[in-house]
């Protein structure tokens, strides 16, 4: 897909809640910091009384959010993933979750492909801790249109929100006129009836191109794209597992209680079939360009043709 048009979702997001921003008065943006990489510095620039800096106290943001919330207010609190779900854990846990107030989380510079920060900001277990709270709606979309639209849906929900955003542009795949973003409702965007692969994020485009390859050795693919890990789309899991009797999942995160985790919960009680999990076993990730990253884990079209193609043929 290099020729395809490429854009980072952290760029989506400022520019989409900006968009929101001159829509809704009631949209006030929170950052730690971080304004120019989160691209909130977008809506600070146009809304500078309705963005709030709070310093690296990413905790402490969370608990500005939080109070926001109960005033009317929707606060879009913005920090690196690795913050946003490890630093401030229990206080979104506890003051946001637990009182089910509405706030969204716009969690940047998610996975490895954050590339040269290295180990400690490459946040490879958000979605396991986000999904695992109650109430808590966890997004991750796959290229510009979903980010956008996701963005959208978030503030039209009453409730927490996680959204999870990449650094590196991803390619623009949700071009057709009759893309429809629905929070809960996976789309499968390819037909295929040998083995279905269920993406998110960075890797939906990935598993188009390994489909790609997969039918020039006969294996028929199909392609789901699960841009909301929670509400998990159960109704479309279990009728793929039903048609093609086997599910790869494929994300930028570790295969411990994220997508290919959730995925297998499902499965396991409503439809059993052979599920392989592709992401990161395991293990921390390392400092190094974000494409070579990808390509050392089998996070890219390569990886995951070669790791569906052995699991089909096995």
């Amino acid at each position: 897909m290099s020729e395809m048009k490429k854009i980072a979702t952290r760029v989506s997001y400022g520019e989409a809640i900006t968009e929101l921003g001159a829509k809704h008065e009631d949209i006030v943006v929170l950052d730690a910091d971080l304004a120019a990489a989160t691209q909130t510095g977008i809506f600070k620039k146009k809304f500078p009384d309705r963005h709030i800096d709070c310093g690296i106290q990413e905790a402490n943001m969370m608990g500005v959010a939080a109070g926001l919330a109960t005033t009317g207010f929707v606060p879009f609190a913005s920090t690196f993933a690795m913050f946003a779900a490890g630093r401030a854990y229990e206080i979104v846990r506890n003051s946001i979750c637990y009182p089910h107030l509405n706030v969204k989380i716009g969690a940047t510079h998610a996975g490895i492909s954050v590339g040269e920060d290295g180990a400690t900001h490459q946040c490879l277990e958000d979605l396991a801790l986000m999904r695992v709270l109650p109430g808590m709606t966890v997004i991750q979309p796959s290229d510009d249109v979903e980010a956008r639209a996701a963005v959208a849906a978030a503030y039209e929900l009453n409730g927490p929100v996680y959204m999870r955003f990449g650094r590196l542009a991803a390619p623009v795949i949700n071009t057709n006129e009759d893309y429809k973003f629905e929070i809960g409702k996976g789309i499968t965007l390819r037909d295929g009836s040998d083995v279905t692969i269920v993406a998110t994020g960075l890797l939906v485009a990935a598993a188009l191109d390994a489909a790609d390859k997969l039918q020039a050795d006969g294996i028929s693919a199909r392609v789901i794209n699960i841009h909301t890990i929670k509400p998990l789309d159960e109704e479309l899991l279990v009728k793929a597992a039903k048609e093609t009797g086997r599910i790869v999942t494929a994300e930028e995160h570790s295969v411990i209680g994220g997508l290919g985790g959730a995925v297998s919960e499902i499965l396991s009680e409503k439809c059993p079939v052979p599920v392989c999990r592709i992401g990161v076993y395991d293990r921390f990730g390392e400092s190094g360009p974000a494409v070579a990253l990808l390509a050392k884990y089998g996070l890219d079209a390569e990886g995951v043709y070669a790791k569906t193609k052995e699991f089909v043929k096995g």
